[in-house]
């Protein structure tokens, strides 16, 4: 596609997206993060969507997954609290589900979610099925609407990768995938349902570990810069936010490298130069406008 032709997408983006995701449905998302419990009903859920042996990732179901999700998400929102700002967290759902549209899985079973996290700490996670969360501190790094774009396309395509979904250690899903085709045609009586609940908590642990503690594997990380790179330019964003934001890491000495981003995720300096050929093999890269920087600017007045 012609750079002519993406320099006007974003912009005609987010109005559409802004008519498409309404002001209550960004609520209702929001809501549905923030509010989440991780309760034996949910566990119970998991359990009784599933419906056949299996023994992969790759076989869980997409209502499964959400409600994977949904727990992660639970056990994430009970380390960090929600910065509570209505204004910003609409503007973000904005831009991370403009961006989805034009990933390589636009729907989830439940949608995309973005959520921030009011911790200085610099990080973003993204859960199963739709549930990315980025922090205050992150966002204080970001200089305009290419780079935060960026930053959610690389979570978004975490997402889309199922890349939280491989966290899960295989001898679990094969213990609990054993007895639920061992019980498909009983119901589930309060030991075997114990016994699920306890193999799900563990996978739960599996992921939210991965997320917070130790980060996704390298070439995970790699692969979600590269659809980040591919995401955010079919939506019509610059990709070099993508670089711009890895530079700010490169040399960081704010003295919290041990911490958030700095901990789970490889060396900028190993990400840059895979990113710069992605970028370099692009036919065309669009170009950053006025008018996303402006509103950017307006979005992010009352962050402190």
């Amino acid at each position: 596609m012609r750079a002519s032709k993406l320099k006007i997408r974003v912009s005609s983006l987010i109005i559409i997206t802004a008519v498409l995701i309404s002001c209550a449905s960004i609520q209702e998302g929001v809501e549905a993060i923030s509010k989440i419990r991780l309760s034996s009903s949910d566990k119970e859920a998991i359990v009784k969507t599933t419906k056949a042996l299996r023994s992969s990732f790759a076989d869980i179901t997409e209502e499964e997954e959400y409600y994977i999700g949904r727990a992660v998400s639970a056990l994430i929102i009970s380390k960090y609290p929600v910065f509570q700002n209505g204004a910003l967290t609409r503007y973000i759902n904005i831009v991370g589900n403009t961006v989805a549209i034009y990933s390589n899985r636009p729907e989830t079973y439940a949608g995309y979610h973005f959520l921030i996290l009011d911790t200085e700490d610099v990080n973003a996670m993204a859960a199963p099925g739709g549930f990315i969360f980025i922090t205050r501190g992150l966002l204080k790094r970001c200089n305009d609407e290419d780079m935060l774009a960026a930053i959610l396309a690389h979570e978004v395509g975490h997402v889309s990768a199922k890349h939280g979904l491989r966290s899960i250690k295989k001898s679990r899903l094969i213990d609990a995938f054993k007895i639920i085709g061992l019980e498909t045609a009983k119901k589930f009586g309060p030991e075997k349902l114990a016994q699920l609940t306890a193999i799900f908590e563990n996978i739960l642990g599996d992921i939210t570990e991965k997320l917070i503690e130790r980060g996704y594997d390298r070439k995970y990380e790699y692969e979600a810069d590269k659809l980040s790179v591919e995401f955010g330019t079919r939506t019509g964003y610059d990709p070099n936010g993508l670089l711009d934001f890895l530079e700010t890491m490169k040399d960081d000495s704010s003295g919290i490298s041990k911490k958030g981003w700095f901990k789970t995720h490889p060396s900028a300096k190993d990400r840059i130069d895979k990113v710069k050929k992605e970028i370099n093999s692009l036919k065309a890269v669009p170009q950053r406008e006025a008018v996303r920087t402006n509103r950017f600017k307006r979005a992010m007045k009352n962050l402190k």
